[in-house]
């Protein structure tokens, strides 16, 4: 596997790695696939803007172009999120997301990062207008963090989970891959710890 540390940028080599990875998700409308004669097997993945560009090589097939473009979303989407961002950047990203999705009507007075919730991903208090986001969600991938922040920012609007609740969300496009990747990482916390292999 070859990678390119600088941010924003993550490479990959099929032929080596294409067994272990998992399945494509859908292809975004702001993803641009760029097909080169010269590159033979490297895939790449790079941010410009608000686009992402994928270098691909120019005889891979349709196919295989699909599954790589989501093989480079997750990765840019994990190596960006290893980059921690701290509360004022926190509250940024909840303002943009409430323009973006709740039409700028969610507005908390504080948002933060906390270490004393290990059984929930977010909370909010909508009297106080304050939202939490586990320290957990450091390192998972940001439509997963933004999930959680939107998720918490509804909670502003509509404090229970009733259908209401649940109607704000509909706008945000990646809900259920984010629901899935969490319930994901619930199900493996709670699975037995198998003891280490032993060596020979």
């Amino acid at each position: 596997m070859s990678a390119d540390s600088s941010p924003g940028l993550a490479g990959e080599t099929p032929a080596r790695s294409a067994a272990a990875q998992p399945p494509l998700p859908p292809v975004m409308s702001d993803v641009e696939v760029r097909r080169s004669p010269r590159r033979s097997r490297t895939v790449s993945a790079y941010r410009e803007g608000d686009r992402t560009i994928v270098l691909i090589p120019a005889r891979m097939s349709e196919a295989e172009e699909q599954r790589w473009v989501g093989v480079m979303l997750d990765k840019l989407a994990a190596q960006e999120s290893k980059r921690v961002i701290g509360d004022g950047a926190l509250a940024e990203r909840a303002e943009r997301l409430s323009d973006q999705y709740l039409g700028g009507r969610a507005r908390p007075a504080s948002v933060r990062w906390v270490t004393n919730q290990n059984t929930r991903w977010g909370s909010c208090t909508p009297a106080e207008g304050s939202i939490r986001l586990s320290h957990r969600l450091q390192g998972m991938p940001e439509y997963v963090v933004d999930y959680v922040l939107l998720h918490e920012l509804a909670h502003l609007l509509v404090p229970g989970h009733g259908p209401r609740f649940w109607r704000l969300l509909e706008s945000y496009p990646r809900t259920e891959r984010a629901r899935g990747y969490l319930e994901g990482v619930a199900a493996a916390e709670r699975l037995p710890h198998l003891p280490a292999a032993r060596e020979e």
